[in-house]
């Protein structure tokens, strides 16, 4: 005699089965992959734009800093927002401004549309990341496995690392081949396949709340005030940073004037946006944000720092410099997936600091007459630091993120990371300033070889990691 419960139980034993099936993880890597091939393809598209648009290239850097600046803030907003509103809710969201900004852009006819259309995108893909680890901590929770999914959270790395390396390439060619537009116009078709596969794909969130009790009850989960305190602070802090080595007097105002009635707040909430007695508590997960911001100044410095040297100084081209550091990005794949599927953290993040130290060293030893195979050799170790950083830091923000606040808690990981890379550009302007030249990047190695030490302090030193082992998976 069969039972109505039959057809409910298939799908039941299919979750804990194969929890984590290609139609599950497929639109997750799609969705992570859109903020870092966003963030680097614009770099080669910069000096055509201002040549059509007739501005100084200078100018153009607004249109990379708007969509650092959008992500830091809207990281963790879309992951605080996802633990409240739905994961696939905001993930379909953001999908629709990157579609949005992938339109706005193509179309636009001055450097005011281009930066809007920057700004959406940057909120856009800001939503994937989060919004993947919400989904992936539910399913692997539905599923009753204690152990991180370490297959599925090396996928999400690559998509990250792969696409964040293939984007200046990718750039270099289309701009060559059909203009500055499709630097923005690629995010039409690619956003409305990951739309049709996240439709199709992704679980159903849980029914939202309706009436006036149930809207003021989310409001209050959501705590506005301290997203937008943040959002004031992240902006003053990042305009501050990208102004240096000017002091920007009203930028640093700003920052005080809205940090310090947005601790207040947030530290008399019972559930804030940005749990700072929390983080002070879980001193390895505040670690291990640190961390992932010093480690990403290194990767960043290299793609923006040494192409610009590449460029500039060595007089290679700009597909051949975008092409010099594709080993970079495929050592990051190849490396990211087998070393997540083991769920290890301190080994993977002692060889990341060991091989920062040894690429900034690399970084010193390069001069304008140094061969193209010599660049490709600094390059791959800074791909290994980057595979083995996202891998250790990545599975280490899974186990020390409270489970129900891992939507914010990787939003805030990607803002730390942010931070990092805005600095990197921050430090090449510097030592730039004045000309780009061997000696400049000389500099550009000591202060990595700084950051890489104190990478290697904090992994080394920090007790929570010695004998943390996980289950694989």
């Amino acid at each position: 005699m069969r039972t109505g419960t039959g057809k409910a139980a298939g799908p039941a034993r299919d979750l804990v089965r194969r929890p984590f099936a290609w139609t599950f993880t497929t639109p997750l890597y799609v969705g992570a992959g859109l903020n870092p091939v966003n963030s680097s393809i614009i770099a080669t598209a910069l000096v055509p734009i201002a040549t059509e648009l007739h501005v100084a290239v200078g100018s153009t850097a607004v249109l990379v800093s708007s969509l650092y600046l959008a992500s830091a803030v809207a990281q963790p907003t879309a992951g605080k927002l996802a633990e409240v509103l739905g994961a696939r809710r905001i993930f379909l969201s953001g999908i629709v401004l990157v579609l949005l900004g992938g339109v706005v852009g193509g179309l636009g006819q001055n450097l005011a549309m281009l930066t809007v259309a920057r700004v959406l995108v940057g909120i856009g893909t800001s939503a994937a990341f989060p919004c993947a680890m919400v989904l992936i901590r539910r399913r692997a929770q539905d599923a009753g496995l204690d152990a991180p999914p370490g297959g599925v959270l090396g996928g999400i790395a690559i998509a990250g690392m792969a696409t964040a390396a293939i984007g200046p390439p990718i750039g270099g060619l289309l701009v060559g081949a059909a203009g500055w537009r499709w630097a923005f116009l690629i995010n039409i078709p690619v956003t409305l396949v990951a739309m049709v596969m996240a439709v199709r794909w992704l679980p159903e969130d849980p029914a939202l709340e309706r009436g006036d009790s149930g809207f003021r009850r989310v409001a209050d989960r959501i705590d506005l005030p301290g997203i937008l305190g943040f959002a004031v602070t992240m902006s003053a802090l990042v305009v501050f940073l990208t102004a240096l080595p000017h002091v920007g007097w009203t930028a640093l105002a700003v920052f005080v004037l809205a940090a310090v009635p947005t601790v207040r707040w947030e530290l008399r909430r019972t559930g804030p946006f940005f749990d700072f007695r929390g983080l002070a508590a879980n001193g390895a997960l505040a670690r291990t944000y640190l961390r992932q911001a010093l480690s990403l100044l290194g990767t960043y410095t290299v793609m923006y720092g040494v192409t610009q040297w590449m460029e500039a100084a060595h007089g290679f081209s700009t597909v051949t410099a975008g092409l010099l550091l594709l080993p970079m990005g495929a050592v990051s794949a190849l490396l990211s997936h087998p070393l997540a599927r083991r769920n290890l953290i301190r080994g993977p993040l002692v060889v990341s600091a060991v091989t920062m130290l040894i690429g900034s060293a690399g970084i010193m030893l390069l001069t304008s007459h140094s061969p193209a195979i010599a660049i490709v050799l600094v390059s791959l170790v800074f791909g290994v630091a980057s595979a083995t950083t996202t891998v250790g830091n990545q599975t280490a923000l899974y186990l020390e993120a409270p489970p129900d606040q891992i939507g914010t808690a990787s939003g805030l990981f990607r803002t730390f990371g942010y931070l990092g890379t805005i600095t990197s550009a921050v430090i090449g302007g510097i030592v730039f300033r004045a000309g780009v030249t061997d000696h400049g990047l000389h500099v550009l190695g000591l202060v990595l070889v700084g950051a890489g030490l104190t990478v290697l302090l904090l992994t080394v030193l920090d007790r929570r990691l010695m004998g943390r082992s996980t289950t694989t998976t």
